[in-house]
């Protein structure tokens, strides 16, 4: 994947924000055009796929959260050290339990290329960690800006509660305003100090994070092709729709008919060739980054 870059000096004199914009913008337009794009907006997105990309994020949110913690004193990340604000870690953790159960540690996979992408976290955080800007701002505003959109789209087409269980992810309690708090993000990042070799170096990781990203979903989509999770078969599960469903009607039983309902819709949402599955997967990666990064 080719992304543009500044060719001059005088162009790099830009700031940082506006410089990851353009470095990024071409792998925004490629997912932008996608035409999955729109089914996804329409809400084709399987349950078995929200899970594998939910769990994929814990690992990587839990390696980039960690790296921070070691750094948030060091002037090249302390500027945009937002822990109440962003970060992300704990909202996975609530979402996992909600889908598998309190044994979710134990449930969940990790492909190896979410190992890669995690050790590339851990490598920039103790050796480069000016570079965990890149990773930062790729993530968390891309999230912020596009969690509103997505969190109703996956609320609807899952039939998950309008309580917002298992979207705890898209949910930041710590920021009021979303529009106000990116344009604070944006002016302590641009105000970190940086040469311009080092504005280079950043850009190249923010292009990096992106296809580590996508090495990553296209690993769940093989578990998703071969119908497993964590090297196991993938078998039908009611649990998710028992805990929904028991929490709206806790004082009387499940009408049959709406748990019949709910399983023709979980059913039909699956994907039917693992094209589909692979772009779905895919697209779902590129709303949450590519679209929030076009916003700000």
């Amino acid at each position: 994947m080719e992304t543009s870059q500044p060719r001059s000096s005088e162009s790099m004199s830009k700031d940082l924000s506006e410089l990851l914009k353009e470095a990024t913008k071409e792998v925004h337009e490629q997912a932008e055009n996608t035409p999955f794009m729109k089914n996804f907006q329409r809400g084709q997105v399987s349950l078995h796929e929200f899970k594998l990309v939910t769990a994929s994020l814990y690992f990587v949110y839990s390696a980039l959260e960690e790296e921070i913690e070691h750094n948030k004193d060091n002037p090249v990340y302390a500027p945009v050290y937002f822990p109440a604000e962003l970060h992300r870690k704990a909202a996975l953790e609530k979402d996992l339990e909600y889908f598998y159960g309190s044994s979710w540690r134990q449930e969940i996979p990790c492909p190896e290329a979410t190992r890669k992408y995690m050790e590339r976290l851990h490598y920039v955080g103790k050796n480069h960690p000016e570079l965990l800007v890149a990773h930062a701002y790729t993530r968390y505003l891309g999230d912020l800006s596009g969690g509103q959109v997505l969190k109703k789209i996956a609320q609807k087409a899952l039939g998950l509660p309008s309580t917002g269980e298992g979207l705890a992810f898209f949910t930041f309690d710590g920021v009021s305003n979303a529009t106000k708090f990116k344009q604070l993000y944006r002016s302590r990042m641009n105000a970190l100090e940086m040469d311009l070799a080092t504005k280079k170096r950043v850009l190249e990781e923010a292009k990096k994070a992106f296809l580590l990203n996508i090495q990553m979903f296209e690993a769940l989509q093989e578990l998703v092709s071969k119908g497993q999770e964590n090297g196991h078969p993938v078998q039908p599960k009611a649990e998710l729709r028992t805990r929904s469903v028991n929490k709206s009607h806790e004082h009387g039983p499940v009408p049959r008919k709406e748990s019949e309902k709910t399983n023709r819709r979980q059913t039909d949402m699956m994907p039917t060739t693992s094209l589909v599955q692979w772009i779905l997967a895919l697209s779902f990666l590129a709303m949450t980054v590519a679209v929030g990064l076009f916003a700000m």
